[in-house]
């Protein structure tokens, strides 16, 4: 069950990502409301951009893939089922990430949200399911989440 979880979340990812290629140029914004844009920008680096022009592709490539191997040996041993949720989570948006990375170089981010001037880098659904890993597991460390 988990394999089908992960590979829906991976599938959902990359046909989001082509969907945006298909339909707007890089840097196209397409106002959803008045806080949310879809927009199509090609990430290089890590997390919001970071080290796009100090590291290569390979590199974030090479540890993303020792990071992944980390979190399915850690699913796999898991006995929490929240923990296992997040882990799969995480694991998913590496993966697509990576997955994304290896076909073009670069990522697809096109989930664009800001308030008033307060602009939060784009990101993608990869990104997402990331963010509510790391949510659910720290929730399930500090005991936030019972099982």
């Amino acid at each position: 069950m988990k394999f089908v979880v992960l590979s829906i979340l991976i599938i959902s990812d990359f046909i989001s990502k082509k969907i945006i290629v298909s339909y707007l140029d890089v840097n196209q914004f397409v106002t959803i409301m008045p806080y949310l844009k879809i927009t199509h920008i090609h990430n290089y680096g890590i997390s919001f951009g970071l080290f796009s022009n100090f590291l290569s592709s390979w590199i974030i490539i090479l540890v993303g893939l020792i990071i992944s191997t980390f979190l399915f040996f850690w699913l796999i041993k898991s006995n929490s089922l929240i923990e296992k949720w997040g882990i799969l989570l995480i694991l998913s948006g590496a993966l697509g990430n990576i997955f994304d990375r290896i076909i073009n170089n670069y990522v697809v981010d096109f989930i664009y949200m800001h308030y008033k001037s307060h602009y939060w880098p784009a990101y993608n659904l990869a990104d997402i399911y990331i963010t509510i890993g790391i949510l659910l597991i720290l929730m399930t460390t500090f005991k936030i989440l019972k099982e």
